[in-house]
C-alpha cells in the first residue's frame, strides 16, 4: 500500500510500505477513507521533534474495517470506525479511569514499528478497547464524514482543555491559540455552556471560523497587549477559565496574564518552550489552577459523538483544505506556511 513517511525535517513523502495485516487475533485492519494533517505533525516536520528516516506519520484517520482478528468482539468487515490518535486495550486501571493515553500497552499511531494514519490502511491493535462505530449512513454524507474525523484528535483535544480549564455554564473564558484545537476549544466551551467565549487570535479568516463556533469576542494583539485587552474586556479581572492550546513561553505566559484569580488554565499545546513561562508563586499567589496534558479521547468520543451526528456540533470548517495522498506532501507546506489552516486526506 501506499503511505506517508517523514525522511527529515521539510522532507515528507509518499511511499510503497507493506500492507498492514492482522498480527494479533485483537487486532483489525482498518481502510483508511478520512485522515489529515495535525498541527503537531509540524514540530516533526520542523525537526523540532525527532524522527527516525523513513518513520510514518499521521494520527487521526476513519474508515472501514477490512479485516477482524479472531477474538475481536465489537467490530466487523465493513463497520465504519473513527480511530483516536492513542491505541489503548481498553482493560487496564487506566483505561477504566479514563485515561486511556496512560495504557501500558498503548501507542501512539506513526511511533516507530506502528502505521501512520496517513496512508490507504492501518492496522490497529487492540480493537475493542481503541475504535468507535460510526453509523454506516455516515459514509455517504462527507460534510458529517468530515466532522466525524475530528473526534479522533482536535475536538476531544479541544475539549480536554475545556474541561480541565473548568468550563462550566455562565463562565467567561479565554482560547489562547487559534489553530485547529483552539478553534475546537472554543466550540466545546460554547458547548458546556460558557457565557462569554474570547478567542485570541489574528487571522480573520480562523477569527471568523471562532466566530461561528460562539466566539463573543476577538483579542488581535499578542503578549502584554492580549493581556491588557482581556482584562479590559473583563473589568480588570481576566478569564474564569483559560484554554492554552499553543505550547510555547509566550503562549503560556499570555494565558497565566489573562487568568481570573481563583481560575485555571486548561492546556493542550504540545509543549516547546512553555514550561519557562511558568512562575509557580504566580500561580500560588493568585490561586490559579494548571491542568491538562495529552488528551484522552477516546474517554471523550461516546460524550460528543451524539453532538456531531445531530449537527449540535459541527467541527468540519477546521478543514480549510482538502489532498489526496499524492497531494500530502504539499499539505504539510501549506500548514507550515499558514496558508491551510488543517488539511484533509482522501486516500
Amino acid at each position: 500500500m501506499r503511505a506517508t513517511v517523514i525522511h527529515a525535517p521539510h522532507d515528507i513523502r509518499v511511499e510503497e510500505v507493506p500492507d498492514p495485516r492482522v498480527q494479533e487475533p485483537t487486532d483489525v485492519v482498518v481502510r483508511v477513507l478520512r485522515a489529515c494533517i495535525c498541527g503537531s505533525d509540524l514540530w516533526a516536520y520542523r525537526g523540532e521533534s525527532a524522527r527516525q528516516p523513513g518513520q510514518r506519520i499521521g494520527h487521526e484517520f476513519l474508515g472501514v474495517v477490512e479485516e477482524a482478528g479472531s477474538r475481536v468482539a465489537g467490530f466487523t468487515p465493513g463497520d465504519l470506525v473513527v480511530a483516536p490518535f492513542v491505541w489503548s486495550d481498553g482493560t487496564c486501571e487506566y483505561c477504566a479511569e479514563g485515561l486511556h493515553t496512560s495504557c501500558p500497552r498503548g501507542g501512539f499511531w506513526g511511533s516507530v514499528g506502528s502505521d501512520g494514519g496517513q496512508g490507504e490502511a492501518v492496522r490497529v491493535p487492540f480493537a475493542d478497547g481503541t475504535l468507535v462505530k460510526l453509523p454506516a449512513a455516515a459514509v455517504s454524507d462527507d460534510r458529517l464524514l468530515t466532522g466525524l474525523l475530528a473526534l479522533s484528535d482536535v475536538l476531544g483535544t479541544g475539549h480536554h482543555a475545556a474541561v480541565g480549564a473548568g468550563v462550566r455554564r455562565g463562565s467567561t473564558v479565554a482560547v489562547v491559540g487559534d489553530g485547529a484545537v483552539g478553534l475546537c476549544g472554543v466550540l466545546a466551551a460554547r458547548r458546556l455552556g460558557a457565557e462569554r467565549i474570547i478567542a485570541l487570535g489574528r487571522h480573520r479568516a480562523r477569527t471568523d471560523i471562532a466566530k461561528t463556533f460562539g466566539a463573543t469576542d476577538i483579542v488581535a494583539e499578542r503578549g502584554e497587549a492580549a493581556v491588557e485587552a482581556v482584562r479590559e474586556l473583563t473589568g480588570g479581572q481576566g478569564a474564569h477559565a483559560v484554554i492554552e492550546a499553543v505550547g510555547t513561553e509566550q503562549s503560556m505566559r499570555t494565558a497565566v496574564g489573562i487568568t481570573r484569580d481563583g481560575g485555571a488554565i486548561g492546556y493542550v499545546g504540545v509543549p516547546h518552550g512553555s514550561g519557562t513561562g511558568l512562575d509557580l508563586s504566580v500561580l500560588f499567589d493568585r490561586n490559579i489552577a494548571l491542568r491538562g496534558g495529552v488528551a484522552p479521547v477516546r474517554a471523550y468520543i461516546p460524550q460528543l459523538l451524539p453532538d456531531v451526528l445531530d449537527g449540535t456540533v459541527d467541527p468540519s470548517p477546521v478543514f480549510d483544505a482538502t489532498v489526496g495522498l499524492d497531494g500530502v506532501p504539499g499539505g504539510y507546506r501549506a500548514m507550515d506556511e499558514r496558508t491551510a489552516l488543517k488539511v484533509l486526506v482522501k486516500p
